[in-house]
């Protein structure tokens, strides 16, 4: 059975598109249509049903789904266990980083690894952090530098680097901005703007108002913090912030007893051999902790 037909087939069933999974593969759309057609001749099934735009798995897609996955996780572990024997580090490095990691932390890192290692193909991919922990779990990448789950749990090894204050941020002009100290109950009397509901940094902010027994106004939400920075910055509501990200476009407020703190890091599959390139960039994630 073709590997490359089977990853493939993998990343048409993770994105629900032969046109993302070439993006992500980097081929042709045609090309992953006769990748997948050899495999469906190859086992006498069909694995897609194409209805319209929508790209679902048949049942026979849906048994094969996780013995490729285990297939193309065994050929991947022993070929990172074979050119460990080496100490060089080379190779490709598949590393999932959020938005936000990748244009406040990552550059300096990055920088230095590339020219440190110029052996190393990186293969960075930009999801929500919540999907890159995702793609971990399944072995799609080797490495993913992202906000950290309140709680992580094996599989998955984590290593904190950083830990980033949240702060309390509305626009200039907002009337809580000429306050010295701003109550949780004061905050929620305005209209909030929050992140996604499925994301890391909500479930933070959420458990401190729920500590206090305090609903917030949460108007809207949006997984990308560049746009909530937006949405405050033009007075439509207050949120939260990486203290990274704050400038003259927002005002930080001073709220007693409600300090926010995301940590944020590197994780890994423990049951995955990881290559030399992926020890390297641990090591030198670990150097920039400022």
């Amino acid at each position: 059975m073709d590997t490359a037909n089977l990853s493939a087939f993998l990343a048409v069933a993770a994105s629900g598109s032969f046109s993302r999974a070439a993006e992500a593969l980097h081929l042709t759309q045609p090309a992953i249509s006769k990748r997948i057609a050899a495999l469906e001749s190859q086992l006498s099934a069909r694995l897609f049903d194409r209805i319209g735009r929508s790209i679902t798995l048949t049942e026979a897609g849906r048994v094969l789904q996780p013995r490729a996955e285990q297939i193309i996780g065994v050929l991947g572990d022993t070929e990172r266990a074979l050119s460990n024997l080496s100490s060089t580090v080379q190779g490709r490095l598949s590393l999932a980083t959020s938005h936000h990691i990748g244009l406040h932390r990552l550059p300096p890192v990055l920088r230095q690894y590339t020219k440190s290692y110029p052996g190393v193909a990186l293969d960075i991919r930009f999801l929500d952090s919540e999907i890159a922990h995702d793609r971990v779990m399944h072995g799609e990448v080797e490495l993913a530098v992202i906000t950290l789950a309140p709680a992580v749990e094996l599989p998955v090894i984590a290593e904190q680097i950083w830990d980033d204050v949240l702060e309390f941020v509305v626009a200039p002009e907002h009337p809580l901005a000429a306050e010295q100290v701003v109550t949780l109950e004061q905050l929620a009397s305005y209209p909030a703007v929050f992140p996604g509901l499925d994301t890391f940094t909500h479930r933070i902010v959420s458990q401190l108002f729920e500590r206090h027994s305090i609903t917030p106004q949460v108007s809207m939400s949006t997984n990308y913090l560049e746009t909530i920075k937006m949405m405050v910055a033009i007075g439509l509501a207050w949120s939260v912030l990486p203290r990274t990200m704050l400038d003259e476009q927002v005002r930080s407020l001073t709220v007693p007893d409600a300090r926010l703190v995301r940590q944020l890091g590197c994780i890994w599959h423990s049951g995955r051999t990881m290559s030399n390139a992926g020890r390297a960039m641990i090591d030198m994630l670990k150097e920039h902790p400022a």
